[in-house]
C-alpha cells in the first residue's frame, strides 16, 4: 500500500493511515499499557496488563504486508506532532488461505468517532490476496464491535457461548487476485484457544487446537 492514506473521521478530522512498521515496536508497546482494562480485554479477549516480547514478535516483526498487514492511523496535533489513534490487523489462517481474523483497537478517548471504521475500510482494500472472508470471536458484550463488523459484508453470527460470539463475514469483491482453493467455514478450527489476533502467540494448525475462546 501507499506509505501514507489520507482519510476522514465521522466528526470531519482529517487522519492517516500508514503501515505498522517494526521501527514502531517499543511505541506501540507503550500504546497498549495506557489504553483501558475493559479495551484490551476486549482485544484479547483476555486480561493482558502488558505485551511481553514474545507478543510484540508476533505483533510488530511478523506484520510482511502480504499475509500479515497491521496499520496504524494517526492525526497531526497543533505543534505537529503525530498522535496514533488506533490500530487494525488482518492476518490469513495457515490452514486456509481463503479466510482471515481481523482486530481492531482505538485509544479510549476516541471510541465513537469513526476511528475504527475509517482503519477498516483501507484495511479491506490492501487485505491478503485471496482472502474472501472474515472468520473471528468477540466479546458478547461489545456489541459496538459486531455493528462494525456487519459494515463489511453479509454476516453469520453465533449464540454467545461462554461470552464470546463467533462472527463468520463474506465479503464482497475480491482481494485483487484469482483466490485460492477455499474450503468449507469450520470456526472450530480458527478459535482454539483464541484466534490467531487474539492469541498471545503465533497461530498453531489447526490440529493441534481445540474448539472453544
Amino acid at each position: 500500500m501507499d506509505d501514507l492514506t489520507p482519510v476522514h473521521l465521522r466528526d470531519g478530522t482529517e487522519a492517516f493511515v500508514v503501515p505498522l512498521l517494526p521501527a514502531n515496536r517499543e511505541a506501540f508497546r507503550q500504546e497498549f499499557e495506557h489504553l483501558s482494562a475493559e479495551t484490551r480485554f476486549d482485544r484479547f479477549l483476555a486480561v493482558v496488563p502488558r505485551l511481553t516480547d514474545t507478543m510484540l514478535d508476533h505483533l510488530v516483526d511478523e506484520v510482511d504486508g502480504a499475509d500479515h498487514v497491521a496499520l496504524v492511523l494517526l492525526v497531526i496535533t497543533e505543534d505537529g506532532t503525530e498522535l496514533p489513534l488506533g490500530l487494525a490487523r488482518i492476518i490469513r489462517y495457515p490452514d486456509d488461505p481463503t479466510a482471515a481474523d481481523v482486530a481492531v483497537t482505538v485509544v479510549d478517548d476516541w471510541h465513537g468517532r469513526g476511528v475504527a471504521t475509517a482503519l477498516l475500510e483501507v484495511l479491506m482494500q490492501h487485505r491478503p490476496k485471496g482472502v474472501e472472508r472474515i472468520v473471528t470471536v468477540i466479546n458478547a458484550s461489545n456489541h459496538a464491535s459486531l455493528a462494525m463488523l456487519r459494515r463489511l459484508g453479509e454476516v453469520e453470527v453465533s449464540q454467545p457461548e461462554s461470552g464470546v460470539q463467533f462472527v463468520v463475514i463474506d465479503l464482497p469483491g475480491s482481494a485483487d487476485s484469482t483466490p485460492p482453493e477455499r474450503g468449507p467455514v469450520d470456526t472450530s478450527i480458527h478459535t482454539g484457544r483464541g484466534t490467531s489476533l487474539r492469541r498471545l502467540d503465533p497461530p498453531e494448525p489447526p490440529a493441534s487446537r481445540a474448539p472453544t475462546t
